[in-house]
């Protein structure tokens, strides 16, 4: 039970009210979506709230459905059918989520553009998952529907070709032990007492200062001269050096992650959306400052995660092409965007940081889906909407025998201009997954906020995208 300061009440979680109906908390969360008992407030971060009158409602519910107040502890086992109601309130949601907080716990520890707000997977695993269900993404990118899942009590899957995307998304779903955060947080304290001892070094009273050690290997990739200012390859080589020392793989794989994210920042690079060169002025220190910022606060925000998310729960990720994709086991719910057809290229603006983090940068070239290298080649060889269609067709035909009968699943998309001619992407996919067996349940519009994502500016000005839901009428192939 907590006590609510501001509404001077005492409020019960959903795990709570559950024990004391003596019911199952996937039974609760049924009840609320049918609509058989209503919903209660919820706090800042979107968690139910039961007053004790509701509490009470529940228990007095549970009581007359059952005829008794003993737990129970498993729902019969059945053919799974939609919760009633579930798709009328996703159809009169505001998808839009003007102002909504898009950057809370793991979701803002790395730059990722492009991709979709956090809001968008929690609203549609709520409605179509329950407690314990397992949510697949495969087009995981930065891991935003695998934080949700977890958040949501649901085992999360996420499937990416691009190994930068699946460093980022372990990093956002770990948990983290006192002894790795105290690692970490080690670390911080270390980078950061370098980067004043650099900075000090730079002053004409202390020039006897060392800025640091001069023992890490240089980076050998082509053209990082052209990119990076000589003290900031200094900086990052030796940061780099201290993340691979770190024993524990977790903590490797966070402080490799702020490492990432600070790349584009302190090189020539524009931006993460533009890639051209420019000089930033980046004086000797400021690259160790800003990783030692970095990482301290990619370690609070990854503590924060572990303090709210149920360590049963797990994401598991998988690099792979998601056109041989692995063997995963039957899911229950897929949320996902898929890349846009010619709106934006990762290989091409994550290049650098790959090159850094010594990832095959030119294989995952070759991999991306709707890279807009791809499809605005001219030749004979580009990509076309029919190389879309195809890819699609190959994605859901193998999604058909991988997500359970009758469950759903939900693409987020947005039109591209491939060679001229706009592409209604819902549409296509809409054509293509009935050809597949699926039955199309909904498309909901929402309106982009210009600040909100970003795509290659001659082609890619999406104002609009579709919230296309499927159920998958496909019988399931035996395992």
């Amino acid at each position: 039970m907590r006590y609510n300061a501001t509404m001077s009440v005492a409020t019960y979680s959903t795990k709570q009210v559950s024990q004391m109906a003596g019911i199952h908390r996937d039974t609760l969360l049924r009840w609320l979506r049918e609509g058989r008992i209503s919903e209660p407030g919820r706090d800042r971060n979107d968690w139910r709230l039961f007053t004790h009158e509701e509490a009470q409602t529940i228990v007095e519910f549970a009581r007359q459905v059952n005829g008794t107040a003993a737990p129970i502890l498993k729902e019969s086992a059945v053919v799974y059918e939609a919760p009633i109601g579930a798709i009328p309130r996703l159809e009169k949601m505001d998808w839009d989520f003007i102002n909504a907080n898009t950057g809370y716990l793991t979701h803002a520890i790395h730059p990722y553009p492009a991709k979709y707000i956090p809001q968008i997977p929690k609203a549609l695993i709520r409605e179509l998952a329950s407690i314990g269900d397992t949510v697949l993404d495969p087009f995981c990118g930065s891991g935003t529907t695998l934080v949700e899942a977890l958040r949501l009590e649901c085992h999360a899957i996420g499937i990416d070709a691009n190994p930068l995307a699946c460093l980022i998304s372990r990093s956002k779903t770990t948990l983290l032990n006192e002894a790795e955060v105290d690692c970490l947080r080690g670390l911080v304290e270390e980078i950061s007492y370098f980067a004043q001892q650099t900075f000090m070094g730079t002053l004409p009273l202390f020039p006897e200062l060392s800025p640091f050690p001069q023992s890490a290997p240089m980076p050998a990739f082509e053209g990082v001269e052209e990119w990076f200012d000589q003290p900031v390859i200094e900086e990052l080589s030796f940061i780099k050096t201290k993340c691979l020392s770190l024993g524990s793989e977790k903590a490797r794989q966070l402080a490799l992650t702020a490492f990432s994210a600070i790349i584009v920042t302190v090189s020539r690079q524009d931006s993460d959306t533009r890639y051209v060169r420019r000089q930033k002025n980046i004086k000797p220190g400021d690259t160790l400052q800003l990783f030692s910022r970095t990482l301290a606060q990619a370690v609070q925000r990854v503590v924060e995660f572990g303090e709210e998310v149920d360590g049963r729960f797990t994401a598991t990720i998988h690099q792979a092409n998601i056109l041989e994709p692995p063997d995963i086991e039957p899911v229950d719910l897929v949320v996902c965007s898929p890349p846009y057809p010619n709106a934006y290229s990762y290989h091409l603006y994550h290049r650098t940081r790959m090159l850094w983090l010594d990832m095959d940068q030119p294989k995952f070239k070759q991999e991306e889906i709707g890279s807009h290298r791809k499809y605005s080649h001219k030749g004979s060889n580009g990509a076309t909407a029919d190389t879309f269609r195809g890819e699609l067709f190959t994605i859901l035909s193998w999604l058909s025998h991988t997500l359970k009968p009758n469950r759903y699943a939900c693409f987020v998309i947005g039109d591209s201009t491939i060679k001229g001619q706009r592409i209604q992407n819902d549409q296509l996919l809409i054509e293509v997954a009935e050809a597949a067996g699926y039955e199309a349940v909904a498309n909901l519009t929402r309106h982009l906020q210009a600040s909100k994502k970003s795509f290659n500016p001659a082609i890619g000005k999406i104002k609009d995208e579709h919230i296309v839901i499927l159920r998958n009428r496909a019988r399931q192939r035996g395992r």
